[in-house]
């Protein structure tokens, strides 16, 4: 009786886990590209003949960093659903 209850409140931290493992992922990349389009930005206004250059950049780091929280929040679903 105890050690399945044990094994149930472990498995329900586990999900927990996951759960705020996925947010800490998307609230991570949310910074990033905040900060990323914060620096273009300022770059593109300080050099605005460059800002092609920069914006393709900023696009590629983004595309990036959208890529990395997707599978953060992939690993995490799979936590949860996956018994």
């Amino acid at each position: 009786m105890l050690l399945t209850t044990l094994l149930a409140a472990g498995a329900a931290l586990g999900k927990l886990g996951a759960a705020i493992g996925a947010g800490i992922a998307v609230i991570g990349a949310a910074i990033g590209i905040g900060k990323i389009g914060s620096s273009a930005m300022e770059s593109i206004a300080r050099q605005p003949e460059a800002s092609s250059n920069i914006r393709s950049s900023m696009i590629l780091v983004s595309a990036l960093i959208e890529g990395v929280a997707l599978f953060a929040v992939i690993v995490c679903m799979l936590v949860l659903f996956i018994k």
